[in-house]
């Protein structure tokens, strides 16, 4: 392994880090009109508008959460 590939000392190339974080933030923006999309697609096959659609827009929401708390960078052992 070479040095700039990364790993658990945070020399990380800042190209491929903000190629992660690119990814990331796409995942994290398009979970929410994914799960509205598939809301309304329930509503529409099922008949239970608006149902479908806050179901879907609380959970992308909570995706779009996660998504971002996952990307942010670790306290190495640092307390709040």
């Amino acid at each position: 392994m070479t040095e700039n590939q990364g790993g658990n000392d945070g020399s990380e190339d800042p190209g491929r880090r903000e190629a992660r974080a690119y990814q990331g933030a796409m995942e994290a923006v398009f979970s929410v009109p994914v799960a509205i999309g598939l809301g309304y697609w329930a509503d529409s096959r099922f008949g239970t508008e608006p149902i479908g659609i806050l179901v879907g827009a609380v959970l992308g929401f909570a995706a779009f959460v996660v998504r971002l708390m996952r990307m942010r960078p670790k306290n190495d052992g640092e307390d709040e």
